[in-house]
């Protein structure tokens, strides 16, 4: 059986107040057991990474580059820019974004057109994303998401 996939999304660049709420994400998932899937850089994404491995559990990072942050447990090195958002959303079962600029902006705008749910904290608001106030919120309401669909775990 497998584990839900949960992509965080974030700038790179991230503000100390975007970090707080990206790690308690990332702890918050790895808490319910669920993968955490970043960009596997710094900022919104190694925080997350942080939370979810010193919570114990698995992080994937899919990298524009061949190096990650250093809390990655798997790096998948694609060698393709930012063209690798696609890998990354299309690899997620929900997609949680925390805040976030025009990369962020991109992954959302992919996720929502193949139909997976984007669960947004203080960030783009646009049609289709589901705005949410705390990162429980936006942990818990992608799970209820993940168990409507019935997806293995």
């Amino acid at each position: 059986m497998r584990r839900y996939q949960i992509a965080v999304i974030g700038a790179a660049e991230a503000k100390e107040w975007e970090k707080e709420l990206a790690f308690s994400v990332g702890r918050l998932i790895a808490a319910e057991g669920c993968i955490l899937l970043t960009g596997g850089r710094g900022g919104v994404m190694e925080a997350a990474s942080q939370g979810a491995s010193e919570a114990g559990g698995f992080v994937a990072g899919i990298v524009p580059g061949s190096e990650g942050n250093q809390y990655l447990d798997l790096i998948i090195k694609t060698q393709m820019g930012q063209a690798r958002n696609v890998i990354l959303v299309e690899s997620a079962d929900a997609v949680i974004a925390v805040s976030g600029s025009y990369g962020t902006l991109s992954e959302i705008g992919v996720s929502l057109r193949i139909g997976t749910p984007v669960f947004g904290i203080k960030t783009w608001d646009i049609p289709g994303l589901i705005p949410c106030q705390t990162p429980e919120e936006a942990v818990y309401s992608a799970l209820e998401f993940c168990n409507s669909m019935r997806i293995s775990i």
